[in-house]
């Protein structure tokens, strides 16, 4: 079965019912797990960015606090699987700020776990990438935001 375009999809869309319509939605979330999630950001959570950003961050240090650190190999894994998360709320949201604030904050993680990413060539490799994509992600904020994050990211840099 081959999917329709996304146009056809919205003129499809704009001919149904509100209940249609609802009926719609909720079919897509019993399906995935991540339908269901962009759903719940969309109704309850995207009104306030802020307390989004602070459930993300509790979430982040909760995954943090599971990290197997018996071998760097371990730590690695958790690391991306973490990332992974940031990446998947951040497109929700798709606020550039927000993206860039949890980037720096898992930055921030990263600097003060144990043991040391810098004793490790490839978590040290994994951590330079994520600085760099962070500085390009800064650039293409408003200049207030550049210069806020732009002074997080050379303390991130400097530790």
């Amino acid at each position: 079965m081959t999917a329709v375009t996304l146009k056809e999809l919205k003129e499809e869309l704009i001919s149904c019912t509100p209940k249609e319509l609802r009926d719609l939605c909720l079919r897509l979330a019993r399906f995935k797990k991540e339908n269901k999630e962009l759903l719940t950001y969309l109704l309850f959570e995207s009104s306030d960015e802020a307390l989004y950003v602070v459930r993300v961050k509790k979430e982040v240090d909760a995954q943090f606090e599971e990290i197997n650190n018996k071998s760097y190999y371990l730590i690695k894994k958790s690391f991306r699987k973490i990332l992974r998360t940031i990446r998947k709320y951040a497109r929700y949201s798709q606020k550039k700020e927000t993206e860039v604030e949890l980037l720096v904050y898992f930055c921030t993680k990263l600097n003060r776990f144990t043991p040391s990413i810098q004793k490790n060539s490839g978590l040290q490799n994994f951590y330079n990438r994520l600085i760099e994509t962070i500085r390009k992600k800064v650039t293409l904020l408003h200049e207030d935001l550049q210069f806020d994050y732009g002074a997080e990211l050379d303390l991130l840099i400097r530790n």
